[in-house]
């Protein structure tokens, strides 16, 4: 590696460090005035007008778009246009948030009268609190930073990053209060890939007949072993004569029926774990991923309301469906 390349690696971890650490000092200063913005978004009756100059003007396209992805109607408004015609998409229900890292900029120090005057609430998220947008707006959120990124302490970076998770955080704290879903979201992205395999359902992936791991509860551990070797999924179900499930014996369970001196011979109903984990199916396939995660489990029986064992789902049928 040559010098230049060290120089580079170098400046590049310190440009990540510093903007890294000021979101963190941003997170430590959350304050009652986040909390009112949230509320007043969350309650909005009208529509999230986003704008911003510049490098601000850039990040408030991507916060009014991530407010639109997440439930709540958002767009861009571009404060130099705003002034020759497009200040009438404002109504006095809707919410204008003003992104600017100096808080002083005369676009938008122009049009704070007009708005005013449609009755539309004002939030402003600045890096200057005595700014003339935090006196003009009904809510400020500092942006503050300590230190730019930037070597020669003039380009946006660190107040960039940080107006953008401010941003970000807005938005995610809102989906939050309308309790949007995965299938809510699924909906407002229908043309890609993250719509469509977010809004597989575990049924519509589920194994089905013989490709079902199972043994009925009458059976010896040898024939359990037998299964799952057979089916290669690491676990079988349990079943009565009616199909109705019992319970389950995962590679797991063997370890510790071998270990507690069970041999091949030994009843199953001695080995198995009894009232697993199981879907019915109308569950959305990312769902399934998060309950894997929580309960550290790796596939699921799927079941009817009956109990009667109708599916099977492995965490490979996650990955091949690219739901995951």
């Amino acid at each position: 590696m040559n010098k230049n390349s060290v120089q580079i690696i170098k400046l590049a971890q310190e440009v990540l460090n510093i903007e890294s650490e000021e979101i963190l000092k941003a997170s430590k200063n959350i304050s009652i005035n986040f909390s009112d913005a949230v509320n007043e978004i969350h309650q909005c009756c009208g529509r999230i007008v986003v704008s911003g100059m510049g490098k601000s003007g850039h990040i408030a396209r991507k916060i009014a778009s991530t407010f639109a992805s997440t439930g709540t109607p958002a767009f861009f408004m571009h404060p130099g246009e705003a002034s020759h015609g497009d200040l009438g998409m404002i109504t006095q229900d809707d919410i204008v948030i003003f992104f600017s890292n100096s808080g002083q900029s005369n676009e938008l120090i122009s049009i704070f009268p007009t708005i005013k005057r449609i009755g539309a609430k004002i939030i402003g998220i600045s890096g200057n609190v005595n700014s003339e947008l935090a006196n003009q707006a009904d809510i400020h959120i500092s942006a503050a930073v300590t230190k730019e990124a930037c070597p020669l302490g003039l380009a946006p970076t660190a107040s960039s990053s940080v107006s953008l998770a401010l941003g970000d955080a807005l938005a995610l704290c809102v989906l939050d209060l309308r309790e949007f879903t995965a299938e809510d979201f699924a909906r407002s992205h229908p043309g890609g890939n993250l719509g469509k395999n977010i809004l597989i359902k575990v049924k519509d992936i589920m194994r089905i007949g013989e490709n079902i791991p199972s043994v009925n509860i009458k059976s010896s551990l040898k024939d359990a072993i037998e299964e799952i070797s057979k089916k290669k999924v690491g676990f079988t179900g349990i079943v009565n004569n009616e199909n109705t499930l019992i319970g389950i014996l995962t590679d797991g369970d063997l370890r510790r029926a071998l270990l507690s001196k069970k041999n091949i011979d030994s009843s199953i109903k001695e080995c198995m774990t009894e009232s697993p984990i199981t879907l019915n199916g109308s569950e959305m396939a990312i769902e399934a991923v998060n309950i894997m995660e929580k309960f550290k489990v790796n596939c699921f029986l799927i079941t009817d309301n009956n109990k009667k064992v109708i599916g099977m789902l492995n965490i490979n049928d996650l990955f091949e469906s690219k739901v995951i």
